[in-house]
């Protein structure tokens, strides 16, 4: 596998983890579908019982695809090593079942992922693992919530939908000299915009679904960090069954060649909507990190290189005048994910929180008029034209 820290980011986006000269020549990574790794010979199973040699057995506990993928997302975040899954909530799950144990105790912030709250507060109490929730950038809070058996910190930076951007020098200086690990979801910040490994954060996750892949055509998740935190979690993958699949892997792998070119234009777009759309007379309120009004603006501006291309905005609509808003767009279109090329809208309430009691959805902070645009890689003044012609 070739990579050169030396090389630029784009570089490293297109050749970084992929082998030059591949027994077929191609310039494109092979799929490898298959499910099964053959053996030349008897003598070949010996070398590999004894560790002698590495190389692939079985589609489950890896394959080349798969390898050329994680080298260069570990290249591309300055990561040790890396491990791919099937889904971002599958990484998320098996990275917390590997790293704890009965007995143990997290804590998490309360606007993480909607179903990373329900799995650590539904699923980890029957196994004996405490969960306690804090508000998000509350750091005294984070502090007062550590116990003598507080295991792992989990947050999100930026946050969804408010895009919340956490301290990680002040979380780091919390958790790090009392030994509590922290993994940090920076999905919608990216390696681009936001490295926390370097700030000392121990466990980076991606939902890879979204701007690394960057094309809406494949599910994954991605860890990554030190080996020695990473390789148990690996270990733990073949136990569970969370492979990446081949097909998605090279997917991965080619959409990952044009991620600093992507990333520029989501960044520039990003900022231009939000900026029109903080001054449209209907539209009451604008979250992005990279206006002066959002609350975190500042820590954004110390710690990321560009802030993204999801804008949260509010407007005076009841649930029935969003949809209506909504169903007048004709180039964005409505869905609930994000990070593709296709600029995607979604209403949190009736999208999202459709099965949470209103009450219970307000107090979560998912109000009627709130809507989250993930602008993609479209004229910007096309995107806001379309928003403009829809907010009649």
């Amino acid at each position: 596998m070739k990579g050169d820290e030396r090389w630029g980011f784009s570089t490293k986006a297109v050749h970084a983890g992929e082998i030059r000269y591949n027994e077929y020549g191609s310039v494109t990574t092979p799929i490898v579908q298959t499910s099964t790794f053959i053996f030349k010979n008897i003598e070949e199973i010996k070398k590999l019982a004894a560790g002698a040699v590495e190389r692939f057995e079985y589609g489950r506990y890896g394959h080349p695809t798969q390898l050329a993928a994680e080298n260069k997302l570990a290249y591309l975040e300055g990561a040790e090593d890396a491990v791919l899954f099937s889904s971002g909530m599958s990484a998320i799950t098996t990275s917390l079942f590997a790293l704890l144990k009965s007995g143990d105790h997290i804590i998490i912030t309360d606007d993480a992922y909607r179903r990373t709250l329900e799995f650590c507060k539904k699923c980890l109490i029957r196994f004996d693992i405490e969960c306690t929730v804090v508000k998000m950038c509350d750091y005294e809070a984070m502090e007062q919530a550590v116990k003598p058996n507080t295991r792992l910190f989990f947050s999100e930076s930026p946050t969804n939908p408010y895009l919340n951007i956490m301290d990680l020098e002040r979380l780091v200086g919390i958790f790090k000299d009392r030994g509590i690990l922290i993994l940090s979801d920076s999905t919608f910040a990216t390696p681009y915009n936001q490295k926390p490994l370097e700030y000392g954060v121990d466990i980076v996750i991606h939902s890879a679904t979204k701007y690394l892949a960057g094309h809406n055509d494949l599910l994954s998740g991605v860890v990554l960090g030190r080996s020695e935190l990473v390789e148990p979690i690996r270990e733990y993958l073949k136990i569970t069954g969370g492979v990446i699949d081949p097909n998605s892997a090279y997917l991965l792998i080619r959409g990952l060649k044009t991620f600093d070119l992507r990333m520029k234009r989501l960044n520039e777009n990003g900022r231009i909507v939000a900026e029109r759309l903080e001054k449209h007379p209907k539209i009451s309120k604008v979250y992005y990190p990279g206006l002066p009004s959002h609350p975190h603006h500042d820590v954004a501006k110390a710690q990321m290189k560009g802030f993204g291309a999801v804008v949260t905005f509010e407007l005076d609509y009841d649930c029935d005048q969003v949809l209506e808003f909504l169903s007048r767009l004709k180039i964005i279109n409505i869905g609930p994910s994000l990070g593709g090329v296709e600029s995607l809208i979604t209403h949190p309430a009736t999208i999202s929180y459709y099965d949470v009691p209103r009450e219970e959805r307000l107090a979560l902070g998912i109000k009627d008029g709130l809507v989250r645009l993930a602008v993609g890689i479209e004229d910007a003044g096309d995107i806001l034209a379309d928003i403009e012609q829809a907010l009649v």
